[in-house]
């Protein structure tokens, strides 16, 4: 897979090193599950902190949306 480079927003999420999407997508997911971000009544849904925000543009995405979102910040 093809090393990407993550945006500003994203970047202070997974890290600003180039890494493939399958890896971003990875580590995004270690970062909701260590912060505690998925919903607990919908445990399809991501509640978005500070971070998450700037990279989702929103307060809540579902996690179909994930991939979709993140793909606008790599590069």
């Amino acid at each position: 897979m093809q090393a990407l480079k993550p945006s500003a927003a994203l970047a202070a999420v997974i890290g600003d090193k180039p890494v493939p999407r399958t890896e971003v997508v990875s580590k995004l997911w270690a970062y909701i599950k260590k912060s505690g971000l998925q919903d607990k009544v919908n445990r399809r849904m991501i509640n978005a902190d500070d971070k998450l925000k700037a990279v989702f543009g929103k307060a809540q995405v579902s996690m179909f949306e994930l991939a979709k979102l993140i793909g606008k910040h790599l590069s």
